[in-house]
């Protein structure tokens, strides 16, 4: 990867918020496992790589740490967070449970517009796989997941749902077998079925779906760290 493809390039900060930005740009690139578990965040790096203060990239490190995506270490720095095997099948336990409320919320009250929205989503997920782009793919089919989630209406299950998303892309990362763990047909099904109103069989699909993540992973398995340096480098 060159460092114009880098989700660091100065040319994809497009936002009026240089705090806010950096923690999208940082957040998209675990959600899409540029950056692996366990790599350190150097805070004079990621302030060159953005052209923004330490101050502000410290914020944006902070709310990721709040997010449990970054791990802050005193007197050594942030780091991707490494779930361990336990805590990694928590994450997925929690995941379980927000999103099964979720598709209680959704149930029947997904309008014309939203599955719309939703399914231009699912298209575009599919896109990104058909161009062997997985992280892409894997950053939309977690959009996918947060997106229904704001169409039941729950702001505190966004919130915490971000979370769970974005840590379960690491548990992927350091746990995952390959292949794809989020099917497009899946996401199709459990919208159609969310739009009937039919509650039992999308609980099913949800649990099903989710169980994929799981089932895909060998929770022995480890990944090595990788530096931002090298990162930056591509």
């Amino acid at each position: 990867m060159s460092k114009n493809d880098s989700a660091y390039s100065e040319a994809s900060i497009r936002t009026s918020s240089p705090n806010l930005d950096v923690y999208r740009q940082l957040f998209d690139s675990i959600l899409e496992q540029r950056l692996a578990p366990n790599t350190k965040l150097n805070e004079q790096d990621l302030a060159q790589v953005f052209g923004v203060s330490r101050t502000l990239v410290r914020q944006a490190l902070q709310r990721l740490a709040a997010e449990q995506v970054v791990v802050m270490h005193k007197n050594r720095g942030a780091f991707v967070a490494a779930p361990d095997a336990v805590s990694a099948q928590q994450i997925l336990d929690a995941r379980e449970l927000i999103e099964m409320a979720v598709v209680n919320l959704a149930c029947g009250n997904v309008n014309a517009q939203a599955i719309n929205n939703l399914q231009m989503m699912i298209e575009l997920e599919q896109e990104a796989l058909d161009q062997g782009d997985t992280g892409t793919a894997l950053r939309r089919s977690g959009e996918f997941h947060l997106r229904l989630a704001e169409t039941a209406g729950n702001q505190s299950y966004v919130h915490i749902l971000r979370g769970l998303i974005s840590q379960t892309s690491l548990i992927i990362a350091m746990y995952g077998q390959g292949g794809n763990n989020c099917a497009r047909d899946e996401h199709f099904e459990l919208l159609q079925a969310l739009h009937k109103g039919q509650q039992e069989k999308s609980q099913n699909l949800m649990l099903h779906h989710l169980g994929h993540v799981r089932t895909g992973c060998d929770f022995k398995r480890r990944v090595s760290s990788s530096s931002l340096a090298n990162l930056l480098a591509g």
